[in-house]
């Protein structure tokens, strides 16, 4: 590709936005182990060893996905090299959420239990939302976000959310067809019996916004979640649960139902919170990319604290 001149220090210059110029080069074989700073004066052999460096000071280098400062980085054949000489890389950190994978048209987050998907009437920032606008933002003053599925604010896990208007209205058009895989795991009180299976039901919503279970098909909507045990260390057992639909609550009132609730969820019938927390985390999430149509596959690990509570 052609070379074009490293730009001048980031916020240099006039206040004006400026899309990315993002350089990429791949390193090639060679007999000796190469330095990330010697690496970057091959590749501007005109320009100054303070300019260079000065790109690594201000975050504009990336290895492979990580941004790196230090000139003295190894490097490996093949490994990929970006310069931004626009501006630093933005990179997304932030306690409560993990940036799981991000392209033009989607993001995929692992979400802390306790941070509400979206804003309500009360609370509308410090929530998954406003924290990745805040961040596709920085990118570009012009990008968009757009939710797609919600996780309850106490329930931790994978969530997607669409960068475009286009991947949004398919996936929300298509989702029954796109979505080919949603997996929880949950530490639920005792036992169940048999240790699979599959609980139905209707579920409905009263006025203080209570999720219950009905026989009556007319009053409610058609729920089926499947569950298998995973561990079981008395009283509580790990459990793993598949939906067939995706109603609201429906894991929470389900586990209610079969008389196991979710350790730590009041709401629905626990008397113990051993965690401090609702033990459920949204733990699979596989779809059909609705832009590429790629099959996408994400897993999150089972919070420790689930595991030690219910191991052996």
């Amino acid at each position: 590709m052609a070379r074009k001149p490293l730009a001048a220090k980031p916020g240099t210059q006039a206040d004006v936005f400026r899309p990315d110029n993002i350089l990429s080069f791949t390193v090639a074989e060679s007999p000796e182990p190469v330095k990330l700073l010697d690496f970057l004066l091959s590749i501007f052999p005109q320009a100054k060893r303070t300019t260079v460096k000065d790109y690594l000071k201000h975050h504009q280098v990336m290895v492979g996905e990580n941004v790196v400062t230090q000139f003295d980085t190894p490097l490996s054949a093949g490994e990929e090299v970006k310069i931004n000489t626009t501006r630093e890389f933005q990179v997304f950190s932030h306690p409560r959420m993990r940036l799981v994978y991000e392209d033009d048209d989607i993001i995929v987050v692992d979400k802390g239990y306790g941070l509400l998907s979206m804003g309500t009437d009360k609370i509308k920032e410090g929530t998954a939302y406003s924290i990745l606008r805040e961040y596709i933002k920085r990118k570009d003053p012009r990008n968009k976000l757009f939710i797609i599925h919600r996780l309850d604010r106490d329930t931790s896990g994978l969530m997607m959310f669409a960068k475009s208007v286009q991947a949004k209205e398919n996936m929300q058009h298509n989702w029954n067809n796109m979505v080919l895989e949603r997996k929880y795991v949950a530490v639920i009180e005792g036992a169940p019996e048999p240790p699979e299976g599959e609980i139905r039901s209707y579920l409905a919503e009263n006025e203080a916004h209570e999720v219950y279970s009905t026989k009556d098909p007319s009053q409610g909507k058609l729920a089926v979640t499947y569950y298998t045990t995973q561990r079981v260390r008395k009283p509580y057992a790990l459990v793993e649960l598949s939906l067939a639909t995706g109603r609201k609550n429906q894991i929470r009132v389900h586990m209610k139902d079969s008389g196991h609730p979710i350790a730590g969820d009041r709401r629905y019938g626990s008397t113990s919170s051993p965690l401090h927390r609702l033990c459920l985390h949204a733990r699979t999430l596989r779809f059909i990319h609705p832009i590429t149509r790629r099959d996408m596959y994400f897993t999150s690990p089972v919070p420790a604290g689930f595991l030690k509570l219910t191991g052996k």
